[in-house]
């Protein structure tokens, strides 16, 4: 039997009161967890009433987060935004029963987009700072996910895109994992020069290649946090350079800087997986789904979390 729950706000208010979402994550870190955890619906009635947005004031055409249905991409966002061109799917071009964009969602989604990926995201609890300062936040503001499995439905739009997650050990020792398309190999930052912040680990990230022929832009990604947290505490992957070189699209920089090998600081996370402290996902890209449960993408999931196409 699965046991689940989607997170809401507390009573029928819309928006983001700020007192109901911490009073929603508190109750949340302290009760005990079902073996699922839907933290992202783009179905639901207030999909993003649990997400902060941030979006880049500077690109008003090419820098927004709207609401769309997957397969007629409408409603159109107000001008002067405009939609980018869905990239084709060379495999569907000779099958009758398929778009050239493939299999397409008869849902709606989370349409997130920006040339400059770090500007432009939503992000669960939404107080959280900076990147690399989640070490100073108090307890309390943390989202306290205990499942190791996390799972995203995510539509390739063609362009660069990367999410982040806030990990916690059991000793409290916090650090992130940022997965992107455009890292080429796994690498480990830490910022000497800013007491409390906490540890880099980014990660390549990949949709599925034309040469495999996908009949669909859409796919699941399954994240295990308990075999990927000893890799924040590693010495093969610490980088010594002070700029990162594999920045993103339309980023001066990612905001992080390292320390020299040799002074490895004793405040990261080295034990064993506790918890999530926060989720961020940035653009490019279409968003159906993020849940959080105890099995990997062999576990049977709720029927109102698979992914209906367009027939």
């Amino acid at each position: 039997m699965i046991s689940s729950v989607s997170l809401s706000p507390n009573g029928s208010t819309h928006g983001h009161d700020d007192q109901k979402l911490a009073t929603n994550v508190l109750v949340l870190r302290f009760s005990i967890q079902p073996s699922t955890i839907s933290l992202f619906s783009s179905t639901g009635s207030d999909p993003l009433a649990l997400f902060g947005l941030s979006v880049d004031k500077a690109l008003s055409s090419d820098s927004f987060i709207h609401l769309i249905h997957d397969q007629l991409s409408k409603p159109l966002p107000l001008p002067p935004k405009t939609l980018l061109h869905l990239p084709t799917l060379d495999s569907c071009q000779e099958e009758e029963d398929f778009s050239k964009y493939g299999r397409e969602l008869d849902q709606t989604v989370l349409h997130i987009q920006s040339p400059t990926i770090r500007t432009t995201y939503i992000q669960c609890p939404p107080s959280y700072p900076r990147s690399g300062m989640i070490g100073r936040l108090e307890r309390s503001d943390e989202l306290g996910i205990k499942h190791p499995w996390m799972h995203l439905q995510v539509r390739n739009l063609g362009r660069e895109w990367s999410f982040e997650v806030g990990l916690v050990d059991h000793a409290g020792r916090a650090g992130i994992l940022r997965f992107a398309t455009f890292q080429k190999k796994p690498r480990l930052t830490i910022n000497r020069n800013m007491p409390g912040s906490s540890p880099i680990l980014s990660m390549p990230l990949s949709f599925p290649s034309p040469s495999s022929r996908p009949l669909t832009p859409w796919s699941t990604i399954n994240i295990h946090f308990p075999s990927i947290l000893p890799y924040l505490s590693s010495q093969l992957l610490h980088y010594d350079d002070q700029h990162n070189s594999e920045e993103g699209p339309g980023s001066k920089s990612w905001p992080s800087s390292s320390n020299p090998r040799g002074s490895f600081p004793t405040s990261i996370p080295s034990g064993t997986y506790s918890y999530v402290s926060y989720v961020r996902v940035y653009a490019t890209c279409r968003l159906r789904r993020i849940w959080f449960g105890e099995s990997g993408p062999t576990q049977k999931v709720p029927w109102e979390f698979e992914l209906y196409s367009a027939d």
